[in-house]
């Protein structure tokens, strides 16, 4: 559905993430994606009202996108496909540099894609952008995973 090209020039122009619906959970998938994208040189901003005002990722937890800067580009979002198209909305009124909404496996709601590509914004759904990233860029290694885990039993 979504070609290479687009998927990789997406990845490459990105700066700053805001990333909807992150765990301060290390091992739930919020986590683990934003921490890879802000190792990877993202600017990471944590968007979850539960968790707003602490720090994650050397970023201050936003209750909303409306508290994000300015310069966030991408919004990754991590909420059921029904409560996405109110995200869109909200991230459209308030980050006048938004460029993509990118929506995380599992998560498809073509009403709030039509409401972006209407106003120009580039959408991915039922993807994971620390997937393509590693995909993309020559990071998967045996089996399609990059664990991090080097054995010495090889």
């Amino acid at each position: 559905m979504y070609g290479d090209a687009f998927l990789k020039e997406i990845l490459t122009r990105t700066k700053v993430v805001a990333v909807v619906g992150l765990s301060m959970n290390p091992v739930r998938p919020s986590y683990y994606v934003a921490r890879y994208l802000a190792l990877k040189g993202y600017t990471v901003i944590p968007v979850n009202p539960g968790h707003a005002g602490k720090v994650l990722f050397g970023q201050e937890v936003r209750a909303s996108l409306t508290e994000c800067p300015e310069t966030v580009d991408m919004v990754d979002i991590f909420r059921r496909s029904e409560h996405v198209e109110p995200i869109v909305a909200e991230a459209l009124g308030a980050l006048p540099n938004l460029r993509t909404v990118w929506m995380q496996i599992g998560v498809v709601n073509h009403d709030a894609e039509r409401l972006a590509q209407a106003r120009g914004v580039d959408v991915v759904m039922h993807r994971c952008p620390k997937i393509e990233y590693q995909r993309l860029f020559g990071e998967l290694r045996m089996g399609g995973f990059n664990t991090g885990v080097i054995s010495s039993k090889l």
